[in-house]
């Protein structure tokens, strides 16, 4: 069981989340959809920290887990807590896929493939603009007001 709270914002903290996007966070976030390959900001950075999502801030991939898959996407192979990532069924496109969302807010963050690295085997193939990231050292992100486990740092 997670450390964090996962249950979801209410409708008015869910609504102030939403209002600080931008276009492009909007679409992908919210609308499902996936940005353009090699361009977003996260797919090279090299530092230690966690990455979050950037609606409602949870944990959800650790740098150590990070790796270069050459898809042009940030790829990780293992979640923070297995908790904090929901898999639905996508049928989109003509493909069947296993999406990935934030388990507390439902936000949509990529696709999670069985072609990954070991220990895992999983390649968790993310959008940089549904990602937060927050420093080693740094204190996570709480936009919910929450405290407890979201009121520490990035390990």
């Amino acid at each position: 069981m997670s450390a964090f709270d996962l249950s979801p914002p209410s409708p008015t903290q869910r609504q102030q989340l939403i209002d600080g996007l931008n276009g492009e966070e909007r679409r992908v976030l919210l609308e499902h959809g996936t940005e353009a390959a090699f361009c977003g900001v996260f797919l090279d950075n090299k530092l230690e920290g966690v990455y979050t999502c950037r609606l409602c801030g949870l944990p959800l991939f650790r740098s150590s887990a990070k790796f270069d898959s050459g898809t042009g996407w940030p790829s990780f192979f293992q979640p923070y807590d297995d908790a904090h990532v929901k898999t639905i069924r996508d049928t989109s496109y003509g493909m069947i896929r296993t999406e990935i969302v934030c388990a507390r807010c439902d936000s949509h963050l990529g696709h999670v493939f069985p072609d990954g690295p070991p220990p895992t085997g999983e390649r968790h193939c993310l959008n940089s603009v549904s990602l937060g990231f927050t420093e080693h050292g740094a204190p996570l992100p709480d936009p919910l007001h929450r405290g407890g486990a979201e009121a520490g740092t990035a390990d």
